[in-house]
């Protein structure tokens, strides 16, 4: 779909896949810095899980990556992996205290609702509908395949995000506080948001 000077389209580009995983990471890094480190590791981590079918892509004229918007599915995460990736990368003992702390960041999948894997937009394009277009393709890919809710969670030192999916008809469900754990993590709370398809009709 067209929109003034960039195209969101469904799939992540083979050449767009090493500033994907750069931009994915710049965006996550405050949360994730403790846990994945170091970043060439994070890096390669990244570079190793990413699901190019899980992805919805703003590019703009010239070709470049502007935004991504990831989601999850039965079939797998944008970013996920498994414990044998992170252990490929970390180790073996390391790939298994990062496993067991990185499970307890996991939702599980609902029915009836698309749950959202990350959202980024690169710092020049940001002001410019990047985001808001990014979502409202994935309100059009969970209504494609006839869910009801988007859900997306959202960290309480990021409002700017917050804010942008407020406006974009998101409302707060539950806000859940990460206890001790806010230490390793960076931040205290997490909020999820859901977008009523069928209200939007």
């Amino acid at each position: 779909m067209d929109h003034q000077g960039f195209i969101i389209q469904s799939g992540l580009a083979e050449q767009h896949k090493e500033q994907a995983c750069a931009l994915f990471w710049e965006a996550f890094r405050q949360k994730l810095s403790k846990l994945m480190a170091p970043e060439d590791k994070a890096l390669a981590f990244i570079r190793r899980v990413i699901r190019s079918d899980h992805a919805i892509c703003a590019i703009d004229s010239d070709g470049r990556l502007l935004g991504v918007a990831g989601f999850k599915t039965p079939q797998g995460a944008f970013v996920g992996g498994t414990l044998e990736d992170l252990c490929a990368i970390y180790g073996s003992w390391g790939g298994l205290w990062r496993g067991i702390l990185l499970q307890l960041l996991e939702r599980a999948l609902v029915d009836d609702v698309l749950l959202m894997d990350g959202i980024f937009v690169a710092p020049e394009a940001r002001g410019q509908g990047v985001g808001t277009a990014l979502l409202d393709a994935v309100a059009r890919t969970a209504r494609d395949q006839g869910l009801g809710t988007v859900r997306l969670d959202v960290i309480d030192i990021n409002p700017r995000a917050r804010a942008l999916y407020e406006r974009c008809g998101f409302r707060a469900i539950e806000t859940s506080d990460i206890g001790p754990l806010r230490h390793l993590f960076g931040f205290e709370a997490s909020t999820t948001m859901h977008l009523d398809l069928r209200a939007l009709n």
